[in-house]
């Protein structure tokens, strides 16, 4: 399910400072960029571990009662409730003679009177065809040798609205239309053969099963596009061009799209189309299909190109849009599931875990939104008690300190000025009174600056949580040196620094000298950082 990783600008993500660039989705990101996912492996790109965004998703009861409001959904299920006690089928279990048309005012698509149009008979068979395919509906033989249709053993349940039977349900017949949508876009109905006889018949069904594959691998690929964009948007902020879908799943990272790659978007955005539509169908995303009579449009004279004219938003919406719904991200996230991936939820690191065990998977875990996760273990909890509890989990010398206590002034600004007794409790602890004094004076209270030892050490755990939650992000490492209180005398300033008693002493000082753009600077602290390795030798 889940395929190649999005495109890596240059600038930073904006929850690293930075502004994305304008036009660009959160997927345009690279994964490592968004939330510091980061791979050992870089021996080869196909192997980089996928790393899935967490996502939120409504209660199961919100998603039953939403898969339950699917129209094709809710034919399915009138049709099944519409055989009872059982109702006469042929022996391929298919509804015969007039029962075609009296299923098709039963489930509404015809009136209760008067003759029935073809086309909804026809609509009234695709969904007699999946209520039997689901298990709604199922046919047998009875005694006298008649073959009868009754309702399944899980009608009850569905109409119920049992959560678990109806998303079983729902998520099933999700299954089913995925893998048609993508069987129905192989088929190419002006295909010839190769050859002849047996010969060509096995060459075309090699083509078909080809053409298949392909389709389902490109719906898969842009379904995680889309699921990760999801994951990243703001509110209201989720629907997605289909040409910019299509852009993101034809041009390699970094490029600016060529000519022959325009005409593969325009070629990948005709194939999604009607995959898109079919799996809107049954709930998984809203979707606004391509306007046919573009392709029959041609440019006026005397107008601008196609290219260059600025396209409203109604035009620009002309070409497709797209956007993944609640039951869209719960169907995608079960399909990653079955096939061995991490995808979590957010909030689920912080379900039934105290501080100590927050911070420890928060720093723990890279495929995680750090921020959510506070806010929903903050949630419904007294803001002194969670602060109490947070700076004592933070506490600790330890490789993973400098990162507890990264997230633990995260959530200490969720909190707000609530949280101020908990923090002047700790002013002269000596690992968090220099965190606690900051936070104090940003919120303008009137407190003495720390000791120089206590600032010194504050300096390089901080600096070591960069580094730590970073993940070798060079730019923002970068931002973060200039910022440092280097005096007009670096040597005095690094003679201090380099003799703090902290593991990332010298991972800092080496940091410095790599990215300082002030070459005395920089040399100060290469000097600084060869003694801090000697001392931690000793």
């Amino acid at each position: 399910m889940a395929g190649r990783s999005r495109f890596t600008p240059d600038n930073p993500p904006a929850s690293d400072g930075g502004e994305p660039r304008e036009g660009l989705l959160p997927a345009d990101f690279d994964l490592a960029d968004l939330y510091g996912a980061q791979n050992g492996d870089d021996e080869d790109l196909d192997d980089t571990a996928v790393l899935v965004p967490p996502i939120s998703l409504p209660p199961e009861g919100e998603l039953a009662a939403a898969a339950l409001a699917v129209p094709l959904i809710d034919r399915v299920v009138k049709l099944a409730r519409w055989t009872t006690p059982h109702r006469p089928v042929d022996e391929h279990g298919d509804l015969t003679g007039e029962d075609r048309e009296a299923a098709a005012r039963a489930i509404g698509l015809a009136p209760a009177e008067g003759a029935v149009d073809e086309e909804a008979v026809v609509e009234a068979m695709r969904a007699w065809a999946l209520a039997c395919d689901l298990d709604l509906v199922e046919t047998g033989t009875t005694a006298d040798g008649e073959h009868v249709a009754i309702p399944g053993p899980d009608l009850e349940a569905v109409e119920q609205g049992e959560p678990d039977t109806v998303l079983g349900l729902w998520l099933e017949a999700a299954g089913l239309v995925r893998e048609l949508a993508a069987e129905a876009d192989s088929m190419d109905p002006e295909a010839e053969g190769g050859g002849e006889g047996e010969e060509a018949d096995e060459d075309g069904l090699a083509d078909v099963e080809d053409a298949r594959d392909a389709a389902a691998e490109l719906l898969d690929e842009a379904l995680q596009v889309l699921y990760e964009t999801t994951a990243f948007a703001e509110p209201g902020t989720e629907t997605v061009p289909l040409g910019v879908l299509a852009a993101l799943l034809v041009v390699p990272e970094g490029e600016e799209p060529d000519e022959e790659m325009l005409g593969d978007i325009t070629d990948v955005m005709v194939s999604l189309d009607p995959m898109l539509g079919d799996l809107a169908e049954l709930g998984l995303m809203e979707h606004r299909p391509i306007d046919p009579e573009l392709f029959e449009e041609e440019e006026e004279p005397g107008e601008p190109a196609a290219d260059e004219a600025p396209l409203s938003d109604e035009d620009a919406a002309r070409f497709g849009t797209v956007r993944l719904t609640p039951l869209g991200q719960y169907a995608i996230r079960q399909w990653l599931l079955d096939e061995g991936y991490d995808a979590p939820l957010v909030g689920e690191l912080a379900q039934g875990a105290d501080a100590e065990a927050l911070l420890a998977a928060l720093a723990e875990n890279v495929n995680v939104l750090p921020d959510r996760e506070l806010r929903a273990w903050l949630a419904d909890r007294d803001p002194v008690a969670a602060a109490r509890e947070l700076l004592a989990a933070a506490r600790g010398r330890d490789a993973a300190g400098p990162v507890r206590r990264h997230f633990c002034d995260m959530a200490l600004v969720e909190l707000g000025e609530p949280a101020s007794d908990a923090v002047r409790e700790v002013v002269d602890d000596p690992e968090l009174g220099a965190l606690a004094r900051e936070w104090l004076r940003e919120r303008g209270a009137e407190v003495d600056a720390p000791e120089r030892s206590a600032a010194l050490w504050w300096v390089v755990d901080s600096f070591a949580a960069v580094l730590l939650t970073g993940q070798g992000d060079a730019a923002r490492l970068r931002r973060v040196v200039a910022e440092l209180p280097v005096t007009d005398n670096p040597a005095s300033y690094f003679g201090e620094l380099w003799r703090v008693p902290h593991p990332y002493t010298a991972d800092m000082l080496e940091a410095v000298g790599e990215l300082h753009l002030d070459r005395g600077v920089a040399k100060e602290a290469r000097k600084a950082a060869f003694k801090a390795r000697s001392q931690q030798g000793r």
